[in-house]
């Protein structure tokens, strides 16, 4: 697998579980309040993340070589993980469903807001956010030390044009994909995704680091 597309999966199967960001850009969407401009802050700090990670890793491996194993070895092992509990999920049916509705408070609240307040918002659900720090500057930009540069930054490019298609797709597809994703049998399917896609990408990063330099 190319390390665009390596990046571009990888982002998806990250990304794609509903937490707190992707909730209010579905309850944004669906007020039709300020969706660009909630989509363009979410989806820029997702950039602005990844690009620090695959930046940060790549100057800590020019000062420590030994770092670059190591983080492989700790996404590789995140990976099989949750990929193994996305399956389980898959096998046995989440027990959960996405509730896109705001309360009536928060619609208002939502509906109130000037584009300032959109964007303010929107980047404190994304900066704010652990999850999503921890997904894209430590585990993409982990995940990218695995490809010599410029290959590294070709991870990154496919991580962030995941992390863009995801959310504008969930801007501009709320009102269908709500109703969707509301429906627990549809997780199955998203969760069987979720595993192959991750242990694909597992499989990938064993096989760059390890096999591929031993052959050579």
């Amino acid at each position: 697998m190319s390390p665009f597309f390596a990046g571009f999966g990888l982002s998806l199967s990250l990304i794609i579980a509903i937490g707190p960001q992707n909730a209010h850009v579905l309850r944004v969407a669906l007020l039709r309040r300020h969706v660009a401009l909630t989509v363009l802050a979410c989806a820029l700090t997702d950039v602005a993340l990844i690009a620090l990670g695959v930046a940060g890793m790549a100057s800590l491996i020019a000062q420590a070589q030994w770092i670059a194993p190591v983080m492989i070895a700790c996404a590789v092992v995140f990976l099989l993980v949750y990929g193994a509990r996305a399956a389980r999920a898959a096998w046995l049916g989440p027990d959960r469903a996405l509730d896109a509705s705001a309360s009536s408070g928060e619609a208002g609240s939502i509906k109130n807001h000037s584009a300032s307040q959109a964007v303010l918002t929107a980047l404190a659900f994304s900066w704010l956010n652990p999850h999503a720090w921890i997904d894209t500057a430590v585990l993409v930009g982990g995940a990218s030390t695995s490809y010599a540069m410029p290959m590294n930054w070709w991870f990154g490019v496919g991580a962030m044009l995941g992390s863009i298609t995801w959310f504008v797709g969930l801007g501009w597809g709320a009102s269908l994909l709500a109703p969707w994703m509301a429906r627990p049998g549809t997780w199955r399917a998203i969760d069987g995704l979720v595993a192959l896609t991750m242990w694909a990408t597992a499989a990938g990063l064993i096989w760059t680091q390890w096999f591929s330099s031993s052959a050579g």
